[in-house]
């Protein structure tokens, strides 16, 4: 995946799971509010995958 495609997914999937886990807290469904944090985790790993790939192509590129 490009950076932008991961950073992209990333803030997708961290305002899902935010959805998703306020949803599960509110109707006290413990297994949704999990899936909700797991996939906000997801979404805080690709971001960050994201910003690893473009720090490496600035480097690479002598933007550094």
């Amino acid at each position: 995946m490009s950076e932008a495609s991961d950073k992209m997914k990333g803030a997708a999937n961290k305002a899902a799971g935010s959805v998703k886990s306020a949803v599960g807290d509110a109707t006290d469904n413990h297994r949704m509010e999990a899936e909700g944090e797991m996939q906000k985790a997801k979404g805080k790993m690709q971001t960050a995958s994201g910003k690893a790939k473009d720090a490496l192509k600035d480097a690479i590129d002598g933007k550094t």
